[in-house]
């Protein structure tokens, strides 16, 4: 006789097999359980063996294999510059290598720099049934981003969003690290803060959100003639900006956060140009951490971004992706952590 749900109640929904079950069922932790599940290496063969088949006993949904695939790259004129000035974009490749090599993924890098370039670049990678998915570093072309919505590979973006949330992205947090900057200022009791930016994308603008998110949490004026704004982010660019600032206005501030290392270094170098020193007339937070951040003088007191964490992550949204287990789309922010050093100090004068 077959059985029916009771009058006037529901059937009971099946739970879904997570891969806390996987883990459970062979005996396994559940990192242990994604990274044979993954066919990463590192893992022993019986072991794999015994996950697999814990995963065929629970009716576990495998994850596509992507051992042996390829995943295009497409790097933007931005990324591009960005990866020969300095070395943010260094590290979110090298974290990506990293991932791709413990994966067994082969990582192509093309540069896109207009829509032709974009377009050909789709085409090849809808036709490769070797390529896995798609990566975008720094795009923030709308256009360009139109087109991956409807792909039929996995797109996810790298150090950029999707303002429509269609496409999964990493980032990171760009608006709490310039909150956490400006609150290691106001803590220090400066109230004159400026922010130093080189405006064009949304990350930055979303650090310039946190700059007066940090501001008018305090009580204090996020006036827009505190916002200073480069053509570039060459540090001569930015000391340039920051000694004509000071000449005509006087020093009208105490403290400068700014939306990258490299405009930190200029800023503390229009700072000594103008004939005043950092920290004690001036106190400078930058954005980044990179290596030469302890080398400046005075040392920079600055945000650390996870570069290399933001490749790796990526990888793992293409896998999830690939496995079903993203819908929808996933916007991750990485967090970040102020590293103090020697450019920032109590304020003298409470401006």
């Amino acid at each position: 006789m077959t059985s029916r749900p009771m009058p006037g109640k529901r059937a009971t929904k099946s739970r879904r097999i997570k891969l806390e079950d996987v883990a459970a069922a062979s005996g396994v932790s559940i990192s242990t359980a994604s990274r044979a599940l993954a066919g990463e290496k590192g893992v022993k063969p019986e072991i794999r063996e015994k996950v697999l088949a814990a995963a065929k006993q629970v009716n576990y949904t495998l994850p596509v294999a992507l051992a042996g695939r390829k995943i295009v790259l497409a790097a933007s004129s931005a990324a591009m510059i960005d990866y020969v000035r300095n070395q943010f974009t260094l590290y979110v490749l090298e974290g990506l290598r990293e991932r791709a090599e413990a994966l067994n993924l082969e990582i192509v890098t093309r540069p896109i720099a207009d829509k032709a370039d974009e377009t050909q670049m789709l085409e090849e990678a809808r036709e490769d049934p070797e390529t896995a998915g798609l990566l975008f570093l720094t795009v923030d072309d709308e256009a360009m981003l139109a087109a991956t919505r409807d792909f039929p590979k996995p797109v996810v973006l790298l150090n950029g969003h999707d303002p429509l949330m269609r496409l999964s992205s990493v980032t990171p947090c760009n608006r709490s690290a310039a909150r956490l900057a400006t609150e290691h200022l106001i803590q220090l009791g400066h109230k004159r803060i400026l922010f130093l930016m080189r405006p064009g994308r949304r990350t930055i603008l979303h650090r310039c959100d946190g700059w007066q998110d940090a501001l008018k949490a305090h009580h204090l004026i996020a006036d827009p003639d505190l916002i200073i704004s480069v053509d570039d982010w060459l540090p001569e660019l930015a000391a340039r900006a920051i000694e004509e600032r000071i000449r005509d206005r006087g020093l009208d501030f105490s403290a400068i956060v700014t939306a990258g290392d490299s405009l930190a270094v200029g800023a503390i170098m229009g700072v000594q140009k103008a004939g005043f020193t950092v920290p004690d007339d001036v106190s400078v937070v930058g954005m980044d951490d990179l290596p030469q951040a302890s080398f400046v003088n005075p040392p920079l007191t600055t945000m650390h971004l996870p570069m290399r964490e933001i490749g790796s992550a990526a990888l793992d949204l293409i896998s999830d992706s690939m496995a079903g287990r993203i819908n929808p789309a996933r916007r991750v922010e990485l967090a970040c952590h102020l590293v103090e050093r020697s450019s920032t100090a109590p304020a003298k004068v409470h401006l």
